[in-house]
């Protein structure tokens, strides 16, 4: 091995590589495995560093983080209408994601990073209509 080469790799040991992130894709749908009016994986495990991209496969929807759904320090999203929105894994814990139109209906989507301290809040959230028990749903296989 050359000398710079024998010197480069523990430097980029010590230093650090570039970031492993991954990039988890999801669809916004108005019909889907699951039903209508679906994110497409509802549920998605991520590390800290990740991103989460919501696609507008089909128009009329948004993804938009939910409050009291948020591991502390997260930042709030709010994805305008018909457009792609990133969301940044910042903090271990649970998101909660919405599409505003169709959140009655139980367009939701459940992140899970890391250790989800702040599940229990997060499942004290009050949703309307189907979200509930769809948010349910996402909690319970989240902790399987």
């Amino acid at each position: 091995m050359k000398p710079a080469a024998a010197l480069a790799l523990p430097l980029l040991l010590v230093l650090g590589a570039p970031a492993l992130a991954e990039e988890h894709v999801v669809q916004m749908l108005n019909r889907g495995e699951a039903g209508a009016m679906v994110f497409e994986p509802a549920l998605v495990r991520a590390a800290v560093g990740d991103t989460v991209r919501f696609v507008p496969t089909d128009r009329g929807h948004n993804a938009e983080t939910i409050e009291g759904m948020l591991p502390e320090g997260a930042a709030m999203v709010e994805g305008e209408m018909d457009e792609e929105v990133v969301l940044t894994v910042d903090a271990d814990g649970v998101y909660g994601i919405r599409c505003r139109p169709h959140y009655a209906m139980g367009m939701v989507a459940l992140i899970v990073a890391g250790e989800p301290a702040n599940v229990d809040a997060a499942a004290g959230v009050s949703h309307p209509g189907r979200a509930g028990t769809a948010f349910e749903e996402l909690l319970t296989r989240a902790a399987e």
